[in-house]
């Protein structure tokens, strides 16, 4: 079953009442990172394991995302500043006692040419929710890790 989730804003990053936060860094461009992460939705589930398929919505303006185990989420995109910041909310998804997620994703000029990564994961849900999220940092940080490790090796054979 899919639950309507409370549309948020791009000022929820900033204000929401569970924000997980994780940073790395790929050897690409931002120019690079920004194309992988706003323009190739489809190209996501090469690189993010936790992704199976994803796939942008007929208009453009939002995704369509599966994850391993079957949770599924509609987003709409909130903010695609390229070569910086791309970031989405949840509109739908199928995750109990989630009211309120979105991601934001910041890209800075790194030495050599590389790019600092960002990632922030903002959401709002049930009690339990929000206690099972951050209990997840430690799981979520170590998918950040692999999924910006995947992304680097991905952009460095194109």
């Amino acid at each position: 079953m899919t639950h309507r989730l409370r549309p948020v804003g791009p000022d929820f990053l900033t204000t929401a009442p569970v924000r997980l936060v994780f940073s790395g860094a790929v050897t690409a461009a931002p120019q690079t990172v920004f194309t992988a992460l706003a323009e190739d939705v489809a190209g996501w589930a090469a690189w993010f394991p936790q992704v199976t398929p994803a796939r942008p919505t007929p208009d453009g303006g939002g995704r369509e995302i599966r994850l391993r185990g079957g949770t599924r989420f509609q987003e709409t995109v909130l903010a695609s500043d390229r070569p910086e910041r791309y970031a989405y909310r949840v509109d739908a998804t199928n995750a109990p006692g989630t009211r309120a997620p979105a991601e934001e994703w910041r890209l800075a000029p790194a030495g050599s040419g590389g790019t600092r990564v960002r990632w922030t994961l903002a959401a709002d849900g049930a009690a339990l929710f929000r206690l099972v999220l951050r209990g997840a940092r430690p799981g979520l940080g170590r998918a950040f890790e692999g999924a910006v490790g995947a992304l680097d090796r991905r952009l460095a054979r194109a």
